[in-house]
């Protein structure tokens, strides 16, 4: 049976599968059941996985007893393990004018750091739950989608021309058609999610929300200032395009961004950078950027060197003085390419500007 077909993750799913007779062999995944207690009194709930589902004792005593597994919802968690859906922004930053600190974000990563060196094996176990099911929501909100991701510095200022070309970028490939997928942070990443986010609007929008964010340059020394700018700009374009933004906590200092209409936010960095590149499987883009960007260009170099991932997918460079003087990462992603499939998957290029015209000639 195709996993799609024994995924149960709302109630109005649970309802049609209970009326058709059995729950045999599902996945309940984080849905509240305690209203549903003679449906699951009376259905066949035999080899069935209740992932986080509150039930009655008595539904949950029977449901045990049909041989179902059970993994009951844990109390006192700033997260929900089982989730079976993507973050939005308003999820994460509940509670924002009260400060950063009383948020959903914020309190899950200070249970990540209370918990990530504890030796404690429940702890992991349910950080690994949580990585697991957030890489299954992605793979459900992608699938058949055009996906290009933007890798850039987190560093970059709101305001300063870096910045802008990443939200230029981001309204471009949105408005080619693509799912613009970042590493869902602030600097680049945050520019080309609000580039994606503000696609359908109107060309000055861009310049006036730049406007509105400058006042709010980083997410340092405030992270409640820097988001509130954010949310200002969405109350001022609502409805905005969808992007996704891929963060972790793992990097606590920096937030997640609220441009991302979809958040696949993880415990597991290694687990997020690899997840966040396999997924873009219509090329990704390498803005200028330090450290974390060059292990990206090479981290995605490498499956596209051994085709482990099937045909190789494209990679543009941006900006050809930072990759080839300030940090020549472009001849030995040449040099390494030489010869094999990829070679014709790379490009440089001067300017964002360039970014549509060189994926459709490697498409």
């Amino acid at each position: 049976m195709v996993k799609a077909d024994i995924e149960i993750e709302t109630l109005a799913e649970f309802d049609r599968v209970v009326a058709r007779g059995s729950l045999g062999g599902y996945r309940i995944q984080s849905v509240n059941l305690l209203e549903r207690t003679f449906a699951l009194l009376s259905a066949d709930t035999s080899a069935a996985v209740f992932l986080g589902c509150a039930m009655e004792p008595d539904a949950s005593a029977k449901v045990r007893a049909d041989g179902a597994l059970v993994f009951p919802p844990v109390p006192d968690l700033p997260f929900n393990p089982y989730r079976s859906l993507l973050y939005t922004p308003e999820e994460l930053f509940a509670g924002l004018p009260g400060g950063y600190e009383a948020t959903p974000d914020a309190q899950t990563h200070a249970w990540f750091e209370e918990t990530r060196a504890d030796g404690d094996l429940f702890s992991s176990m349910l950080r690994s739950l949580h990585d697991d099911a957030v890489s299954d929501a992605l793979d459900e909100h992608l699938a058949g989608a055009r996906v290009v991701g933007v890798m850039g510095g987190h560093a970059v200022s709101r305001g300063n021309a870096e910045y802008r070309g990443a939200a230029e970028l981001g309204r471009l490939l949105a408005r080619a058609g693509f799912t613009v997928t970042t590493g869902g942070g602030p600097g680049a990443m945050e520019a080309a999610n609000l580039g994606a986010y503000l696609a359908p609007a109107p060309d000055e929008a861009l310049a006036e929300a730049l406007e509105l964010l400058a006042k709010a340059p980083s997410f340092a020394p405030s992270v409640s200032d820097w988001a509130q700018a954010a949310f200002a700009v969405r109350d001022r374009w609502p409805g905005g395009g969808d992007s996704v933004g891929i963060p972790t906590w793992f990097y606590g200092h920096e937030p997640p961004n609220a441009f991302a209409g979809h958040i696949g936010k993880y415990f597991a960095n290694a687990t997020r950078e690899d997840g966040l590149l396999a997924r873009c499987t219509a090329g990704v883009v390498f803005l200028p950027g330090a450290a974390g960007t060059v292990q990206e260009v090479f981290d995605n170099a490498t499956p596209n060197y051994y085709a482990s991932r099937g045909e190789p997918a494209p990679m543009v460079l941006v900006d050809r003085d930072h990759w080839t003087e300030h940090l020549p990462v472009w001849p030995l992603l040449r040099t390494l390419a030489r010869g094999r499939a990829m070679e014709s998957r790379i490009a440089l290029v001067d300017s964002v500007d360039e970014v549509a015209d060189a994926l459709a000639s490697m498409s």
